[in-house]
């Protein structure tokens, strides 16, 4: 799925990196602990979160995440925008839940990463 569906299909906003909505992505994951993050997400995916603070745009980087969706219509700084748009992470806001954002990208095709027991 690319970047630009998921705006589509989230009805968001895109708020830096707009050049990156043709990549695509391959994985999903929702989430507001980077710490889970960090143990379960794999290949290109996406981040969708309601936690706004650096550490978000990091952990990204680390993960190599393409693209980032705020949820609850939050909005990341100017420095989190800067560090993002520096690296080319697709950074965009929509005012669905994080629950429903999920669901949404689930329903039109877009997994999760196996959790390995």
């Amino acid at each position: 799925m690319t970047i630009s569906t998921i705006k589509e299909l989230l009805d968001a906003e895109v708020l830096c990196s707009e050049d990156s909505l043709s990549r695509h992505v391959y994985s999903a994951c929702g989430c507001d602990l980077m710490s889970d993050v960090l143990a379960y997400v794999k290949d290109q995916g996406v981040l969708l979160t309601g936690l706004v603070n650096p550490q978000v745009i990091r952990t990204a980087l680390m993960m190599d995440i393409l693209a980032i969706v705020f949820v609850r219509s939050k909005m990341p700084t100017e420095e989190m925008l800067e560090l993002a748009n520096e690296n080319g992470i697709a950074i965009l806001s929509t005012d669905k839940r994080l629950y429903e954002a999920c669901g949404i990208l689930y329903s039109n095709g877009l997994v999760g990463n196996k959790v390995k027991s």
